[in-house]
């Protein structure tokens, strides 16, 4: 049978740490902070930034959301950034995405000074991932290390192929990949024979966001999966596409009229020696690790 690699099981730890280092911090007098800014009102955004808030709470860190309406100018949010970049007990600028169509997205990530960066998003931050240099992390990709070393996955000297090539998850995973020793191929949709390539990857990282993409045909026997994917299945029939009879799915679907499935089908993870569920998987693992990189920040700005 295949290792579940438990996401939630893995942020408890990472979580648990970061309150040691936050009660470390504490006895030195320092208090790490977050800010969030959500941008209008879009419901699963508020309710990740609330999860955000709430966690901050549970270990520790300040938090303070910002919440300017729909209407808010770029140039009113740089102010806003300018003000938070200036403030000694704010560690760390998260700016909630998506923006509204009409705000210049890259000009005000641009803004957010580098050491405050806790999405890892910055030019800055991005030249020293490429370069190996210490830094703050994407929080996904860095999720994703974290659970392949917790539990003892080699990486060095492995195949490693990511589907998907977002400045958000895919290029910065295939960097760490590549940071960690692994030989990394990075596909995607102009990627010829895709399902020849991936047959070669002894770890296989799905992050394109499209609900069932990967097939038991293109995974290698015995490697290592990877589902970042979340996508929601509304409709009967794919539900029972990707999950058969399951019960515990129908229920679910019964219940809120959707379910939650990743970029690889259920039945890819016959073929694995690993592989993450979802949901439960690398999604558990963000925002235990955009705390991590808060008090990665409050550490490194403190020195």
């Amino acid at each position: 049978m295949p290792l579940v690699l438990d996401g939630v099981e893995i942020a408890g730890e990472i979580k648990a740490e970061v309150a040691v280092a936050v009660q470390a911090l504490k006895e030195r007098g320092v208090v790490p902070g977050l800010a969030v800014i959500l941008v209008g009102s879009v419901a699963a955004s508020e309710i990740y930034v609330r999860s955000k808030v709430k966690t901050c709470g549970e270990l520790g860190i300040y938090s303070e959301m910002l919440t300017p309406p729909k209407t808010v100018t770029t140039d009113e949010l740089l102010t806003m950034v300018a003000a938070l970049n200036g403030r000694d007990d704010i560690d760390g600028i998260l700016i909630q995405l998506p923006l509204p169509g009409h705000v210049d997205t890259k000009r005000l990530l641009e803004a957010v000074a580098p050491e405050k960066d806790v999405d890892g998003f910055h030019p800055v931050n991005v030249g020293r991932l490429q370069s190996g240099q210490p830094g703050l992390q994407p929080c996904t990709p860095a999720g994703v290390m974290e659970m392949l070393r917790r539990r003892d996955i080699p990486v060095a000297g492995k195949n490693a192929v990511v589907i998907g090539r977002s400045d958000i998850v895919g290029k910065p995973m295939a960097m760490l990949l590549l940071n960690a020793s692994a030989t990394v191929t990075i596909c995607h949709s102009k990627t010829a024979n895709l399902a020849g390539v991936t047959q070669q990857a002894d770890i296989l990282v799905a992050a394109i966001g499209r609900p069932g993409f990967v097939t038991e045909d293109m995974v290698k026997q015995g490697a290592v999966v990877i589902d970042v994917g979340i996508n929601r299945v509304v409709s009967e029939d794919k539900v029972r596409e990707f999950f058969g009879d399951d019960p515990k799915r129908q229920a679910t679907f019964e219940k809120r009229g959707s379910v939650v499935v990743g970029d690889v089908h259920p039945e890819a993870f016959r073929a694995s020696s690993a592989y993450t569920p979802v949901p439960g998987g690398v999604g558990a693992l963000t925002i235990a690790m955009l705390m991590a990189n808060t008090v990665k920040a409050a550490e490194l700005r403190r020195g």
